[in-house]
């Protein structure tokens, strides 16, 4: 049974989104239907996948032996680095819903920006996903790693907001740039690697914030996104583990908690991902 614990977040184009997710990334392919319906059973609503997991199609087993009604169900995934150019791009959106096994997602992302890549033209690929929304078989649409130069190139170019900015954020890298930047468009930040893929949870500020509250440096970690209003998605291959980070909306932390904890951050020192402004990655 879902938590209805769980806060939405409104979107800037009137929708609104789980404020707790689930990612599978790194989720093998063949474990992903599995680890999925495990998710669904602890309680998580929002499935957060992509192209370049190459799981699209176990979550999508997952959903439809579910049982749970679609409009309880919260759906993203992102465009293959490899897919920007317009044509591409709308056939990797159709075989993203055929794995699914949707006729409309709820969330669709450019995974990168990849401005050195394409001639430095993404703004032609997030025209093509604001199609899929006048279409109507993407609710929403937003955007993942974009720097605030790339956030502000597309608004001012196309006049459409990203309902999200999918970035690196943890308390060893705040990336408060581009945080700053996607709320000037009120577009909201969902954090990837909320707790630096492990990295932060022997950090003795936030043990001693975890101890005062009885509970994990995960939990409080992630509490610290949550009190920011950020959107996070935590990923874990054990049930416990999922369990654990899905109980943190019975307890919050004092302003002062959330400024130690946001006093960790070591700049770009701190980052654990590549770097937007050059990552060019394209998968084989």
């Amino acid at each position: 049974m879902a938590d209805t614990n769980i806060p939405s977040i409104a979107l800037n184009d009137g929708t609104a989104i789980p404020q707790l997710g689930f990612g599978v990334y790194q989720v093998p392919p063949d474990q992903t239907a599995e680890v999925t319906t495990a998710a669904f059973e602890v309680g998580y609503r929002h499935i957060d996948t992509a192209q370049m997991y190459r799981n699209e199609a176990g979550v999508g087993e997952a959903i439809r032996s579910s049982g749970i009604p679609r409009e309880e169900l919260y759906i993203t995934s992102k465009l293959n680095n490899g897919f920007h150019r317009p044509d591409d791009a709308r056939r990797a959106f159709d075989a993203t819903l055929e794995k699914l096994g949707l006729d409309r997602i709820d969330l669709f992302l450019i995974h990168w920006p990849l401005p050195t890549r394409y001639d430095g033209d993404y703004v032609s690929t997030w025209r093509t996903l604001a199609e899929f929304v006048e279409d109507g078989r993407a609710t929403s649409i937003g955007v993942s790693n974009f720097q605030p130069a790339h956030l502000d190139r597309i608004i001012e170019e196309t006049g459409v907001r990203p309902v999200v900015n999918q970035i690196e954020v943890h308390p060893y890298f705040a990336n408060e740039d581009a945080r700053a930047a996607s709320h000037r468009h009120q577009v909201s930040v969902e954090a990837w690697s909320p707790i630096a893929q492990g990295g932060v949870l022997g950090d003795p500020v936030i043990g001693q914030i975890a101890e005062t509250h009885g509970k994990t440096p995960a939990q409080v970690t992630l509490r610290w996104h949550i009190e920011r209003g950020d959107i996070v998605f935590p990923k874990s291959m054990h049930a416990e583990r999922m369990r654990e980070n899905f109980e943190i909306f019975d307890f919050s932390l004092t302003p002062d908690e959330v400024a130690a904890i946001s006093g960790l951050d070591k700049g770009e020192a701190g980052r654990t991902g590549p770097n937007p402004d050059t990552f060019d990655w394209i998968p084989d």
